[in-house]
């Protein structure tokens, strides 16, 4: 396999991260920017400082962060989660740490989160991989009094509650160790190598199903990965690269050895050109797809257990491959981005407004309070959106626009979920009795408008109407009527009046009044499979993470 080292020249004479051990780098927006944070060497202590590399222009900076840093500290975890860094536990040279932080590199600003639930003890030396929104911490290294402690525990953070769960996997479990790694394929954390608690270096393979919590030892095939610990992991698609690290005969390693998960093979790399020393306690990451196929090394401790400055590339000639599930979301990642792109072009002004919250909100994070509408509806605008909003990350828009209003309601057309819905919204307000016939009048003309698909000109402003393909099911609205008879009476003299001298269109009143209770019928004849006039409770059904609310407003 035609694989090249490289060794990086940075440009503007330094300026990096020095020399350093135990520290952890990771790649931001797909290998954009490359974070190195922690670690020890500089001074010879732990640090807490942040680095960040630009592989387009070679360029290392050193950011101004806002917010608490955590203490310093290394043999830390640092995890990528979105455009954010989740650092755990390590130590500060004189004990293991067990505290969380997280560095939102969008903003540079580092934030303690609340967190909650059954955490980790203590530890350095341990490994995480991210699966969803799960973040699965294994194994690691902790004190007790004055002796050290080995763990084969297993823990769980939500990253999005912040609620940490241990859980008690099935199978074979890897044994304890520390100094190994741990990666994330799909849904599976595998684990390789590391030192166990009898101080014997490890090779061997073991893979947790997230989804069934079960641990399997994988059976590996080929050119067999020596025993060691300290070493790095970082994959590529279905492959794992294995760099370096240290073995009970204080042998430092500077091999590469890449294992295909999906049939277990181990494969010993031999890459052109002149590679990294051996070393252990480096930083690695996968620069792909920004560089395609590229992996990156930093710094680590050579044999005379001195610390590193040095930065390598590593150019595999492979590209990760995207499988299904990931080509989905990206195509539903673009759709929303171009949905998002639209309601700003048309949006008015929020119809939403969001409101603090706190990691204790587990349920749903995200809370929204309305606004009047009459506080963002121009004055005499008849086509107006009456319920836009920004949702979070991942969710779905919902959005009615009005397009006719007359006394008792108004038509409207909205979008769920990429289908377009037509309908009409009633008040459930009671009327007068002096007033029944008039309240019928208006609701025999708002039927008619519920009989009819009405369709808007967005470039002349000019409204048509359709018949329906399909009978439409009439909405009726309850009025609180103590005379039967005499209702019965008007309703007859109504449609009388109404054949000899129909109502022109332009005599529907264009105010709405106040609405209690909306009730609203939905028509999803166009361009969906819904039935006709869908109510908004059954579309939420059939969308999930549709959110609308509608109060009662007086509109302009």
């Amino acid at each position: 396999m035609a694989m090249r080292w490289e060794k990086v020249q940075v440009r503007g004479g330094g300026g990096g991260p020095g020399v350093r051990w135990g520290h952890t780098c990771n790649a931001i927006g797909g290998g954009q920017l490359l974070y190195v944070f922690g670690g020890y060497g500089k001074d010879q202590c732990q640090t807490n400082q942040v680095h960040v590399f630009n592989p387009d222009n070679m360029l290392w900076s050193e950011p101004v962060l806002k917010g608490t840093p955590p203490i310093p500290r290394d043999s830390h975890s640092c995890t990528t989660v979105g455009d954010s860094l989740f650092v755990f536990g390590g130590t500060d040279g004189r004990r293991p740490l067990n505290d969380l932080h997280i560095l939102q590199t969008s903003t540079n600003t580092w934030v303690l989160p609340s967190v909650r639930g059954d955490g980790p003890e203590p530890r350095e030396g341990h490994s995480a991989a991210l699966i969803g929104k799960r973040l699965f911490i294994f194994g690691g290294c902790g004190k007790s009094e004055s002796s050290e402690i080995y763990y084969d525990d297993l823990y769980i953070l939500n990253t999005e509650t912040f609620l940490w769960k241990r859980v008690f996997p099935s199978g074979t479990p890897p044994s304890k160790r520390v100094s190994h790694t741990c990666s994330s394929w799909k849904n599976k954390i595998i684990v390789i190598g590391g030192e166990d608690s009898f101080n014997y270096y490890l090779s061997d393979v073991h893979i947790l199903d997230a989804d069934t919590l079960v641990w399997c030892k994988l059976n590996t095939t080929g050119q067999l990965l020596p025993p060691r610990g300290g070493h790095t992991t970082i994959s590529l698609g279905k492959n794992l690269f294995v760099f370096g690290g240290f073995s009970d005969e204080q042998n430092l390693y500077s091999d590469v050895y890449m294992l295909d998960i999906e049939t277990g093979a181990w494969i010993k790399v031999s890459a052109i050109g002149e590679g990294p020393s051996g070393r252990f306690s480096m930083a690695g990451e996968n620069l792909d797809p920004q560089m395609g196929g590229v992996l990156v090394f930093i710094g680590g401790c050579n044999k005379n257990l001195e610390a590193l400055d040095d930065m390598y590339y590593l150019h595999t000639g492979l590209s990760r491959e995207i499988d299904r599930d990931e080509r989905r979301n990206e195509k539903l990642s673009l759709r929303k981005q171009l949905k998002l792109k639209c309601q700003e072009q048309h949006t008015v002004s929020p119809g939403y407004e969001k409101s603090p919250f706190s990691a204790e909100d587990e349920q749903d994070t995200t809370i929204y309070q309305p606004m009047p509408i009459s506080s963002y509806m121009p004055s005499g605008r008849q086509n107006f959106y009456l319920n836009e909003y920004q949702t979070p990350f991942g969710k779905r828009t919902f959005q009615a626009k009005v397009t006719k209003s007359f006394s008792d309601g108004y038509t409207i057309e909205t979008v769920i979920d990429g289908k377009p819905l037509r309908g009409v919204l009633f008040s459930n307000k009671p009327s007068p009795i002096s007033m029944g016939v008039d309240n019928f009048n208006r609701k025999m003309e708002a039927m008619k408008i519920d009989s009819l698909n009405v369709h808007v000109d967005h470039n002349s402003g000019v409204e048509s109407e359709r018949p329906q393909k399909h009978d439409a099911t009439v909405v009726r609205q309850a009025d609180d009527v103590h005379n039967e008879k005499e209702v019965a009476k008007a309703q007859v003299e109504i449609a009388t009046s109404e054949t000899k001298n129909p109502a022109p269109e332009s005599s529907i009143p264009q105010e709405v009044p106040g609405a209690s209770e909306p009730h609203l019928a939905l028509d999803g004849n166009a361009g969906s499979d819904a039935a006709n006039n869908q109510t908004l409770s059954d579309a939420e059904m059939h969308c999930e993470d549709v959110s609308a609310v509608v109060r009662d407003q007086t509109l302009p």
